[in-house]
């Protein structure tokens, strides 16, 4: 179409514990369709979903071209990270709230994905996937402070799933306002 033209391109991880909903809501949020029959299977590494996305407060007709990394939760693959890390524009960290173990590993995780890169915190989100039965309600939840920095959200995609679909629009907004941010200085440092 004219006038449109894709500006950015955001590699962006979703990474957190095994079992935690990082494999649907990356199929929902790039309307992946896959068998579903319910039955949990791991991710094994990684599985990369490219689709187009309009970042909110990012322009009119600015679009995004959205690679993302649905990263196996699984330590077993910590040697690959490295390769998954590099060059990424942002992370978001998924855990399911009713996991108890879940809120110490998403630590982890932060130490290894985000502290380590030196991501600023507008880069990074975490998301409390409530799954189908959930007993945990949205709100508050008892973070280390190092992750209460960090923009959280609720997801439920059987009772409200526009909600996930809106804020990691407006999380995505926010990473490609930082890219533009990023790339201005880096003009201004080559014309200086």
């Amino acid at each position: 179409m004219l006038g449109e033209r894709i500006m950015f391109k955001a590699k962006i991880l979703f990474i957190g514990p095994n079992e935690s909903g990082k494999t649907v809501l990356a199929n929902f949020l790039s309307d992946t369709v896959e068998n579903v029959d319910g039955e949990y299977r791991p991710t094994r590494g990684v599985r990369i979903l490219e689709f187009e996305s309009q970042p909110e407060g990012s322009g009119d007709n600015a679009k995004c071209e959205v690679e993302l990394w649905d990263c196996s939760g699984d330590f077993k693959f910590e040697s690959c990270w490295p390769a998954m890390i590099k060059d990424s524009s942002g992370v978001v960290i998924i855990f399911n709230p009713d996991a108890p173990n879940h809120l110490k590993e998403i630590e982890t995780w932060y130490s290894m994905f985000i502290a380590s890169q030196g991501l600023q915190d507008k880069q990074c989100l975490l998301m409390a996937h409530h799954k189908p039965g959930s007993r945990v309600e949205d709100g508050r939840l008892p973070l280390a402070s190092h992750l209460s920095r960090l923009a959280l959200i609720h997801s439920n995609l059987e009772e409200e799933p526009e909600d996930a679909r809106q804020a990691f629009c407006r999380y995505l907004g926010n990473v490609v306002n930082t890219m533009s941010e990023s790339r201005e200085r880096e003009e201004m440092s080559i014309i200086t």
